[in-house]
């Protein structure tokens, strides 16, 4: 396996800075060392540039950076497509989850198309009309199949970039009032905390699996760490109790390296000045490994 490694240090999506400082601590965190450890090829294919909020204005409150963000998503999508055609299984670092829809976009647009498994504690389905914050992190999946802003949905000159169909959402537990009503007139496959509780992480997963995975060309996995309890991953932006544990997520991403769809990955929201000791950057690691190929034995 080659992976080519692609920072995204993005925090324009965001109301709480220093997560676009998440790339280096993954780095930090022996990310590299990890992965060549278990017999993969690693490319560190540097960052994409992205502005800092202090050197940009906001021109609307419910659109916030929205043409920072835009231009970021389009380089984004840029490289992750490029490393896909060199070959590679791009690994992209957050970053808000902003960063998503250039990862996405870029996966879509070589595969044509392809299943979307979206891990986090939040829908991210909001739009301009809906968003109680105007912070776009929270609209990226609802854009990813064509709801919302024309700037958004239209990133790389194409949408939607997944069907719903083949769009699984795991893990939600915190849902604005009218984001709840888009996700369940978008059609797309939800697994709430509470159906992890009553059907086990490992019944979730392979559920996903089929829905996802079938009939596409390859899954893109989105890894937002605050699906993890804070008791966890205490360095996230937007942390939420009642998170899933670090072995049910260490399974999914074992079940997913098993199952051998996923073509490209990221892992986002990990934010270093909230965190302890780099913590949560170190569970990205393992958890990054675990959904490359690592096993216990």
């Amino acid at each position: 396996m080659k992976v080519r490694i692609i920072g995204v240090p993005m925090d324009l999506g965001a109301d709480r800075r220093g997560v676009d400082m998440g790339p280096s601590a993954i780095r930090y965190a022996h990310l590299q060392q990890r992965l060549e450890e278990n017999g993969i090829i690693v490319e560190d294919g540097g960052n994409i540039e992205v502005p800092n909020p202090e050197s940009r204005k906001i021109k609307d409150e419910k659109l916030k950076y929205l043409h920072e963000i835009v231009e970021s998503s389009e380089r984004t999508a840029d490289a992750v497509s490029g490393a896909i055609e060199d070959g590679f299984k791009p690994l992209v670092l957050g970053g808000d989850h902003s960063i998503a829809l250039g990862s996405v976009t870029g996966v879509s647009r070589v595969l044509k198309k392809i299943g979307l498994i979206w891990i986090d504690a939040h829908g991210d389905f909001n739009t301009q009309d809906t968003t109680p914050s105007g912070n776009i992190h929270g609209m990226i999946l609802a854009a990813s199949l064509g709801l919302g802003h024309e700037a958004l949905t239209n990133v790389g000159g194409f949408s939607p970039k997944v069907l719903p169909e083949n769009t699984v959402l795991i893990g939600v537990r915190s849902i604005d009032r009218d984001e709840k009503r888009l996700i369940r007139e978008s059609g797309i496959n939800v697994f709430t905390m509470n159906d992890i509780d009553q059907c086990g992480m490992r019944n979730v997963m392979k559920k996903a699996i089929k829905l996802a995975g079938g009939g596409t060309a390859g899954v893109h996995l989105s890894f937002d760490m605050d699906v993890l309890d804070p008791m966890v991953a205490p360095g996230v932006g937007t942390p939420v109790r009642g998170g899933i544990t670090y072995r049910e997520a260490a399974l999914a991403m074992e079940m997913l390296a098993e199952s051998g769809i996923i073509r490209s990955l990221e892992f986002v929201e990990v934010n270093p000045i909230l965190d302890r000791g780099n913590e949560t950057a170190k569970v990205a690691v393992g958890l990054i490994a675990s959904a490359l190929g690592e096993e216990i034995l």
